[in-house]
């Protein structure tokens, strides 16, 4: 039982206890809040860490009051969930001195509440001291008792990158509307998302009128709807075409252009888009088609000229080889041509050569080639022959379809008969020179026997085998026993009239077998590989000369020296070009090497790299005896060529032949527009001076102005020149014509390929 005086001992002790009891209850609820909230705040941060490194942003808090920012961004190089958190506080803004007076208008407008948000690209300096442009937005986040904003806070992200793509489509979009060229993109189904000005210029299309609508809005009768089918199916499979195909204008007409088809990726990366590029191409195809005629095709005959027939006969050689079949070449000439030229007028003769080009194809049929290799010389090439009696049979029978008489344009009849010479594959030679060359011996074995017949090749013909082989052997020894020597034929500018250069030409007297021909020896020179020392020879003893006349005074004259195909494709050419113009002391830009037709042709890809070479060099390029047959005209602007020499058998017949006036006019325009120098070679005559004067040929040579002579008589003839001189002044010096009779000059050009050196 408790006393009352116990009672009132326990009560305050009871009242403590349960007053601690509580105390200790709020503070665990308080411990546990407090541990809540932390543990949010550190959610917060974690979420705030992890949306600035997956953003790639910074988060900024700018302090009004103090000027300092603070800035904190997660390292991008660490890794979740343990990211790295990058603070900084700075009073230096570091923002690019251009872009500080924009910042701050547009800071100001935000505090004065104009602006919902603070927004604003500028640029700042990095930690590398490089500047990067940053999108930045925020709002102001504390004010002060007075309402005054205290705090402003938002997150900036590098734009750098953003800004340097929309400045490169800018400039692409820029680069696009200047363009000559018709540019369209399409998307994966080939329907028309954008077009550039230049493609309404080529199609007729205006933006709107194509937007949406399939490529096939262009596509030409010309192709079938398979091959346009083909070429998307290309597209969307590897991602690029390109070719030539016809198109369609708007208004019907049809234009041949080249096309440059490449697949990217759109601009989210969802949609894939073709970008074509379009090039009208149809007048440059139309030119190209024009050159290669002239350059393939006898303009008289159309038939295949010389070019073309190479072309074709080493394809029918290849494919002989490889199948074992025999081919035959018919050389053709008509019998007494020239007195039936010469009588019935050169109208009458160039009707003759249509007719009898028609009745050879007739006669042989259209699979077979025919060909004029110039004046009255046709050549036929049969393939695929089991034995030579079939080569026989058709030669019979051209001469049987010849007993017809020929009926001109003006229903007047000849009667004209071929001579023909046949040379087999691979019998009489292995490659188209050859066997046009075994062919023609025998042709002339034909004329010999009474013409209006045919005879086949055989080596009991070529008496002149033996007289090759004695000149090969003593040709070996021109260079020790100083056999060689050289003449020089000077070059008259028209415009200036006066003697701008010379051609130096070879000449060799042999102690055994007296003066031999340039188209003699040269051959043999070239076949035996001693072109390479003579040829070296000849470049030396033409500088050298030319160096001496230099030193006497005559300054402003160069000299042209031929450059053999072995020359220059063999060794090291521009070397040696280099070594002799260094012994000599001759400037380069006083030498001028030519080159023939052939020896572009032989190999066009080598050559045209050696002849760069020599032309940076800074020596000067001829092409000789232009005009003859073998080589592309289209293929002349791909050389670094600065002259062409028209040949002399164009010029020859100026006035009279109409082909050669045209042929003649019409390289002269060629050549000055792709700005090269133009000689005549083998002027004769003051009539055909005269009339290249006024066809605004630059220079001529030739024996109207002088024929080929010795270095001191040549020297003397230039320096007593007088400009304007109305006659040729041949006569003043003494002439040194070759042993054969031919007059120098142009004449002096053999058949074979790099006739002079």
């Amino acid at each position: 039982m408790v006393l009352p005086a116990e009672l009132h001992v326990i009560a305050p002790l009871a009242l403590a206890a349960a007053l601690g009891l509580v105390l200790l209850v709020v503070w665990s609820r308080r411990q546990r809040a407090e541990k809540r909230h932390i543990r949010q705040i550190r959610e917060r941060e974690e979420r705030l860490k992890l949306a600035l490194w997956a953003s790639s942003e910074q988060y900024w808090d700018y302090d009004l009051r103090t000027g300092h920012m603070h800035r904190m961004w997660v390292d991008t190089r660490s890794v979740a969930p343990e990211l790295r958190v990058l603070t900084m506080t700075e009073s230096d803004h570091r923002i690019h001195p251009d872009d500080r007076t924009v910042v701050e208008d547009r800071m100001r407008r935000h505090l004065r509440g104009e602006t919902e948000l603070f927004l604003s690209e500028h640029r700042v300096l990095d930690s590398h001291g490089e500047w990067l442009w940053v999108r930045a937005r925020g709002r102001v986040v504390e004010l002060g008792a007075d309402g005054r904003a205290r705090r402003v806070a938002g997150t900036a992200r590098d734009i750098t990158r953003i800004r340097q793509a929309e400045r490169e489509r800018r400039i692409a979009i820029a680069v696009l509307h200047s363009m000559n060229e018709a540019v369209a993109v399409l998307d994966r189904d080939f329907n028309f998302v954008s077009i550039n000005p230049a493609f309404t210029r080529t199609t007729g299309y205006t933006e709107r009128e194509v937007l949406g609508h399939g490529a096939n809005l262009l596509d030409s009768t010309r192709h079938d709807v398979v091959f346009y089918g083909k070429v998307r199916q290309k597209l969307a499979n590897e991602g690029h075409w390109t070719g030539e195909m016809w198109q369609r204008r708007k208004n019907g007409q049809e234009f041949l252009c080249q096309v440059e088809s490449n697949a990217t990726e759109g601009i989210t990366g969802e949609q894939r888009l073709y970008v074509v590029v379009i090039a009208d191409i149809t007048q440059q195809k139309r030119a190209e088609q024009e050159l290669r005629y002239l350059a393939n095709f006898d303009t008289l005959t159309n038939l295949p000229n010389r070019a073309m027939l190479s072309e074709r006969l080493s394809r029918a050689i290849v494919r002989a080889r490889r199948q074992n079949h025999h081919i035959a070449v018919l050389f053709l000439d008509l019998d007494r041509f020239k007195d039936i030229n010469d009588s019935l007028g050169h109208t009458a003769g160039d009707r003759i050569l249509r007719a009898t080009a028609m009745r050879l194809q007739d006669t042989v049929g259209e699979q077979q080639t025919v060909a004029r290799l110039g004046g009255d010389e046709f050549t036929v090439v049969l393939e695929n022959l089991s034995d030579a009696s079939q080569a026989d049979h058709v030669a019979r029978e051209i001469i049987m379809a010849f007993e017809a008489p020929l009926v001109l344009d003006d229903r007047q009849e000849v009667v004209i008969s071929p001579s023909i010479g046949i040379s087999l594959y691979p019998d009489h030679g292995q490659v188209p020179t050859e066997l046009l060359k075994q062919a023609d011996t025998a042709m002339y074995q034909a004329k010999a026997a009474g013409r209006r017949t045919f005879v086949r090749y055989d080596d009991s013909m070529d008496v002149a085998n033996r007289r090759r082989a004695q000149l090969s052997g003593a040709l070996h020894k021109v260079l020790d026993r100083g056999e060689l020597r050289l003449v020089f034929q000077p070059r008259l500018s028209l415009a200036a009239q006066r003697i701008t250069g010379v051609e130096a030409l070879l000449r060799w007297t042999s102690e055994e077998y007296g003066e031999i021909p340039p188209n003699l020896f040269i051959p043999l020179a070239e076949e035996s590989g001693l072109i390479l020392g003579i040829g070296e020879w000849v470049l030396r003893e033409a500088c050298r000369t030319l160096r001496q006349w230099h030193d006497a005074g005559m300054t402003s004259l160069n000299v042209a020296v031929n450059v053999s195909v072995v020359q220059l494709l063999r060794g090291d050419f521009s070397e040696i070009v280099r070594r002799v113009l260094a012994d000599t002391g001759l400037p380069p830009h006083a030498l001028e090497l030519e080159v023939t037709e052939s020896v572009l042709m032989a190999n066009a890809e080598q050559a045209a790299a050696k002849l760069q070479a020599l032309r940076e060099m800074g020596v000067s390029l001829a092409i000789d005896d232009f005009g003859t047959g073998y080589s592309s005209l289209a293929y002349l602007k791909r050389l670094p060529i600065t002259t062409l020499k028209i040949d002399k058998t164009f010029i020859t017949d100026l006035n009279r032949d109409p082909d050669d006036t045209a042929i003649t006019t019409t390289v002269i325009t060629m050549a000055h527009s792709l700005g090269l120098t133009v000689v005549a070679e083998g002027v004769e005559s003051e009539t055909q001076m005269r009339f290249l004067d006024h066809f605004r040929c630059d220079e001529i040579q030739g024996h109207w102005l002088s024929r080929p002579v010795p270095p001191a008589d040549c020297l003397a003839f230039i320096r007593a020149w007088v400009p304007g001189t109305t006659s040729g002044a041949a006569g003043n010096v003494v002439p040194d014509a070759p042993a054969d009779g031919s007059a120098g000059g142009s004449t002096d050009n053999p058949a074979s390929p790099a006739g002079r050196a």
